[in-house]
Parts: structure tokens; sequence; C-alpha cells
């Protein structure tokens, strides 16, 4: 694994200890590494919309109804 030096503001640095303090997280490297791996899949998850928006903006119109672009979303939500 990578060894990164970062420097957190002290409010930051004060939310990573208490996640830590109470052993949510065993050190706050994990805790920013779960962090990170949120934000990548919330991407995956903004890419995909994205990608659903300019497809439906370009074809003027989708067959899916509502109960099965929900249901698509929820899926792709809980992975």
């Amino acid at each position: 694994m990578a060894r990164q030096s970062i420097s957190f503001t002290k409010p930051n640095d004060e939310w990573l200890k208490t996640q830590v303090d109470k052993k949510e997280y065993s050190s706050k490297s994990e805790l920013v590494n779960d962090l990170i791996r949120q934000a990548r899949k919330q991407q995956v998850e903004i890419n995909w919309i994205r990608a659903k928006l300019e497809k439906a903006e370009n074809s003027g119109y989708t067959n899916e109804n509502k109960n099965e672009i929900l249901a698509q979303s929820k899926s792709l939500l809980n992975g």
C-alpha cells in the first residue's frame, strides 16, 4: 500500500479523531480510505445517471417506465 503524507484542517482532523475514538474505525487511514471508496462509488453512480440523462436527451424519449427506472437506480445504489 502506498504511503502518503496529507494535512487536514483543524475541524477535519478533530472529526477524524472523533471517529477513531468512537471505534468507528481503527485508524485515520482506514477512515480516509473508506471515504475515498464511497466517493469513487458515488462518482460511478453520478456517471451512470449522467449517461442516462444524455441518452434520454439525445433520443428524446425512453421506453422504460418510471418503475423500471426507479428499480434500476435502486439496484445501482445497492450494488
